[in-house]
């Protein structure tokens, strides 16, 4: 039985952070993932090449618009070939910076299988060989979640995990589940030439978003795709030719949909079901693992991060996460996880970006005490000049100007609302936006604009403004 300091069960970007800051100070580590390559979901079926299929998706639909735009216009139908070949390209180039030979090279002792405990410190793999760990830190991932739906095991379906080996594109195209993976491919396999029809259970898409936020966005999918809400499916088949019919109801009245492709997007289930925690003193909470504040499990010698643990199943909290796991049980330090300025993107087009509360939830802890400041990004003259105008910027903070939350729709949000990350991270109020010198025009004016309204209240709508007046009449 090979004995180590450290074993990380998963090579995810929370696996990956562990085991390099671990084998950084000198200890023996082992690394454990169920693929034969490390990179996890993100890399294989997740994060990278999702981004990819949308980049490819969002160049084609770019190209229509300006070639409509400049009174052209484009013929025949896209070859979904190029984009097929442009994920998989994007997946082998940054393949090549997560193979296992590169860890390995560092000292790391990587192995390929499925992972279970024996007991608190040991771990079997694929039933034969056997590790043993001081520390272990389970960082497993999480894989498609299926629903149980009559009939669904007797036809062929898409997921995350198999849609981008998909070589060809179908003719029509419907997707079951509308969080932030089926809205995406939805839009982007729209845009390559699908017909999508997307199944939504409640009244609306983005329940998570602000509601100016969630309302524009929804506004914008639905001009792209047809989107039927209050929808419950029940069973579903496939003929001979493989053209899947799907049962189901709106608002309580019996539907059919007819479509070559259906893609199941119901959300992510943790693997923590895989590991034989039984055999642990490691407790649950439901499917995912339960997590003390420094994320150590209540079995002393295993912590827990990423898509196992709850709240945030995103590969940038997972890193976080990583961090501060490997930094307890390797130093047995008890630095505690914050997810207060942990950011989140749905790569739709426009983008939507997410941080702190919404102004629902502001008010629900703060009543009315509480300032808001909006800018239409109709307002930027980065975005006129670009073309790009459809979305708005929304920031919610307290009478002090302390950022609570901050929000955007808009082209490439994600990158330029990055300040508002910053900002709330350490500390910055929304005049310090203000104040900061943004060059012109840029797409950050965006955020500027509006922190730029905390300055405009203060001055012109209270009894400063009157003091201020008054002392002008008189210097002058």
């Amino acid at each position: 039985m090979k004995k180590y300091d450290l074993i990380v069960i998963g090579a995810g970007s929370g696996g990956l952070t562990a085991a390099v800051g671990a084998i950084r100070f000198g200890i023996k580590v082992a690394l454990i993932d169920k693929d034969a390559q490390p990179g996890g979901d993100c890399l294989h079926t997740g994060c990278v090449p999702s981004k990819a299929l949308i980049a490819a998706a969002n160049d084609l639909h770019d190209a229509r618009k300006t070639a409509e735009g400049y009174g052209l216009s484009l013929t025949g139908e896209a070859d979904y070939l190029e984009a097929y070949r442009r994920v998989q390209a994007a997946k082998a180039v940054i393949a090549h910076h997560d193979a296992a030979e590169h860890f390995e090279s560092m000292g790391i002792d990587v192995y390929q299988g499925h992972a279970k405990f024996l007991d608190n410190h040991a771990i079997q793999i694929d039933g034969q060989e056997t590790l043993q760990g001081k520390r272990i830190i389970i960082a497993a991932g999480s894989r498609a979640k299926v629903p149980d739906i009559e009939g669904l095991k007797d036809i062929d379906y898409l997921t995350n995990e198999s849609v981008f080996d998909m070589m060809s594109l179908p003719k029509r195209l419907v997707v079951i589940g509308a969080g932030p993976v089926g809205l995406e491919l939805s839009q982007a396999l729209a845009r390559l030439g699908s017909q999508v029809t997307l199944l939504v259970k409640g009244d609306s898409l983005f329940p998570k978003e602000d509601h100016d936020i969630a309302a524009r966005a929804q506004s914008l999918m639905e001009q792209e795709m047809s989107i039927v809400y209050h929808t419950e499916v029940q069973k579903v088949a496939a003929d001979e030719a493989g053209v899947k019919t799907i049962y189901g109801r709106i608002n309580g009245h019996e539907h059919t949909w007819q479509a070559e492709g259906l893609l199941i997007a119901t959300g992510r289930m943790p693997n923590t079901d895989q590991l034989d925690l039984h055999r642990t003193s490691v407790e649950v909470d439901g499917d995912h693992i339960a997590v003390q504040k420094n994320l150590r499990t209540t079995a002393r010698s295993i912590f827990a991060i990423g898509d196992v643990i709850k709240p945030f199943p995103f590969t940038h909290a997972a890193g976080m996460e990583g961090k501060v796991a490997v930094s307890n049980a390797v130093f047995g330090l008890r630095r505690k996880v914050s997810y207060d300025a942990v950011p989140w993107v749905t790569y739709t087009d426009p983008e939507i970006f997410h941080l702190g509360m919404t102004e629902k939830e502001a008010r629900e802890q703060a009543g009315d005490d509480i300032q808001i400041y909006i800018t239409d990004l109709k307002e930027v003259d980065r975005f006129i000049t670009d073309r790009s105008t459809e979305g708005l910027v929304k920031i919610i903070a307290d009478q002090k100007g302390k950022i609570m939350g901050a929000h955007a729709v808009g082209k490439g949000a994600g990158n330029w609302m990055q300040e508002a990350v910053f900002a709330k991270q350490h500390g910055c109020k929304v005049s310090h936006i203000a104040e900061t010198i943004h060059p012109y025009p840029t797409h950050g004016e965006a955020l500027k604009k509006a922190s730029g309204q905390y300055w405009e209240k203060k001055l012109f709508d209270g009894p400063v403004y009157k003091l201020l007046k008054a002392y002008v009449k008189w210097f002058r």
